[in-house]
């Protein structure tokens, strides 16, 4: 029986959308464009020991942060069945949680927590708990990567409704958790002549 999400999201991306979304996104030009990518975000930071990814797809972001960091202790978490099988090949099946991130208990805290991509597809209305994951996960260093807006907005992704959300994530997790404090931020052009990404603003946040 396939199992039942507390979100109409969460169902959209363990099911047949997110199966597809695998295959566009493990070319080797992007995985350049997030080397490019990672080697910014992270450049104002302690080298890490340990990172954990939330939605981590099949490991396209963490393959990245290994060729910069070869002796980083990587982790993530996967809704989608067959992205969490094919990310197991690649970091272990021990370091993998498949499943929700509402349904993620950590066990241990994490030099940097990484999301990107994806608090844009969660419903607006549980957000505040997937802050929740990512503070309690995170030693350290919170990387947020994802559109930006001032104010909330919602629109279709590929056709679908409720399937996209804009606002300003950074600005939610710094209000709701004091002691954060940005350290970084930058952009990332869709029509970079190099390393092209999706229009995403990241925000590097550390704990005081």
């Amino acid at each position: 029986m396939k199992k039942k999400y507390k979100t109409e999201q969460e169902d959209f991306w363990a099911g047949i959308f997110g199966d597809e979304y695998i295959h566009r996104n493990k070319s080797e030009e992007y995985l350049a464009s997030n080397l490019n990518f990672f080697s910014k975000a992270l450049n104002k930071i302690n080298k890490p020991e340990s990172l954990i990814e939330f939605g981590a797809n099949i490991g396209m972001n963490l393959r990245a942060i290994k060729l910069l960091f070869p002796k980083i202790n990587i982790f993530g978490i996967e809704i989608n069945g067959n992205a969490a099988e094919i990310l197991s090949q690649f970091i272990g099946k021990e370091k993998v949680f498949n499943g929700s991130i509402l349904e993620f208990v950590p066990e241990q805290k994490f030099d940097v927590v990484l999301i990107k991509g994806v608090l844009i597809h969660v419903d607006p209305d549980i957000l505040h708990e997937v802050y929740a994951k990512l503070y309690e996960s995170s030693k350290k260093y919170i990387l947020i990567a994802e559109y930006y807006n001032p104010s909330p907005v919602t629109l279709n992704y590929r056709g679908h409704s409720n399937r996209l959300f804009k606002r300003d994530f950074v600005g939610d997790m710094l209000d709701q958790y004091p002691d954060l404090r940005l350290i970084d931020y930058g952009f990332c052009y869709r029509r970079d002549n190099l390393f092209p990404q999706d229009d995403i603003t990241w925000f590097m946040l550390e704990k005081s």
